[in-house]
């Protein structure tokens, strides 16, 4: 086989070997997750995790650019030499395919969160009508510990540094019940392309070839700490959108500070409020009577955020993000980031919140 064909075939054998490991999340999750990447991950976070600035941030710039420069350099010559430059396109898909996959991607494939923490996946309304209530109760508490009035939004006081630090005690904390959520060496920054994330509607990412974990430094703060400990699970090698809903949301509310409790607790409400207007408006109008003032302020403050950034942009991202988390083992696509509700419900079936 002639060299120029080598990485494209490379490429096809990459899928087929992925869609063969896709029936085998026990191996993955015992000597990839666990070990392989484990290792990655802790080496990455050490070397980039000392640079205050985003490492992978200025990568993804500069690799924009460098495609941007690599087909103006060869618009003139397409129609020639379209053959060969279809064939370096597949080549540099293929050393991408891989480099990602080695680095951080194959943990789509590792054993679901349900089957590691022996959680069911089935509940009743009543279950979720429970739930509600009580997580309406608990945030309700805190809203009114922190501001003194119910009527008043919660004002985050601290910057995105003492955030990132603050959030370490939550996973500590976390860890003491399980151990497979402990998490060192801390690598959380300010995302460089905070603007255009906030176009594209998201809060923040994880860098796979970094494993810097990137924080939109411009949406409202009082999501930050659930948002920053959301990205900290993808670190930890939890690829699963719902899945990193509901560990950023146990290391927010098991962190002793009231503001992390409360950007947990708000956050997984805002969550079930969303499920039973879906479900059944009355009840959710009930349920929603119930909620206090402040913490209704706090969701209007971000949906005026977000209503300011709206744009066909988001919309074409959303749906290219869509599918490429169906492709990667998580078939609800973008509304796996509620499917964390689930989790929710049946994990706290026999807990106090």
């Amino acid at each position: 086989m002639k060299r120029k064909y080598l990485l494209p075939f490379l490429l096809i054998i990459q899928i087929i070997i992925l869609k063969i490991i896709a029936f085998y999340p026990e191996w993955i999750e015992r000597y990839y997750s666990n070990l392989v990447y484990s290792q990655i991950a802790a080496f990455s976070r050490i070397i980039f995790g000392k640079i205050s600035f985003s490492i992978g941030d200025c990568l993804y710039i500069l690799l924009i650019l460098l495609i941007a420069k690599w087909f103006w350099n060869k618009r003139k010559s397409w129609k020639l030499h379209w053959k060969t430059n279809v064939l370096h396109i597949f080549s540099f898909l293929s050393v991408f395919y891989f480099s990602f996959h080695l680095l951080w991607g194959l943990n789509y494939y590792r054993m679901p969160l349900f089957e590691k923490m022996n959680i069911k996946r089935e509940y009743s309304d009543a279950d979720l009508y429970d739930f509600t209530k009580k997580i309406i109760a608990k945030a309700n508490a805190i809203q009114i510990q922190i501001t003194k009035n119910k009527n008043l939004k919660v004002v985050y006081p601290y910057s995105h540094e003492e955030t990132f630090q603050k959030d370490l005690n939550g996973y500590q904390n976390l860890s003491k019940s399980y151990a497979y959520f402990g998490y060192q060496n801390s690598s959380i920054k300010k995302s460089l392309i905070s603007l255009p994330l906030t176009y594209m509607g998201f809060g923040g990412y994880l860098n796979p070839f970094t494993n810097e974990a990137q924080v939109n430094d411009l949406m409202p703060k009082y999501n930050l700490p659930t948002t920053s400990c959301h990205e900290m699970a993808h670190q930890m090698g939890y690829a699963s959108e719902s899945e990193c809903n509901f560990i950023g949301f146990l290391a927010s509310v098991n962190n002793e500070d009231l503001y992390f409790q409360y950007s947990g607790y708000s956050f997984a409400l805002r969550y079930c409020l969303n499920n039973w207007y879906l479900k059944n408006e009355k009840i959710y109008q009930r349920l929603l009577q119930t909620v206090h003032h402040g913490i209704i302020a706090n969701y209007k403050e971000s949906e005026i955020f977000w209503r300011k950034y709206e744009t066909p942009i988001e919309k074409g991202f959303h749906a290219f993000y869509d599918r490429y988390l169906k492709i990667n083992q998580q078939k609800e696509g973008m509304d796996s980031y509620s499917k964390f509700v689930d989790l929710l419900v049946n994990f706290y079936k026999n807990k106090n919140l």
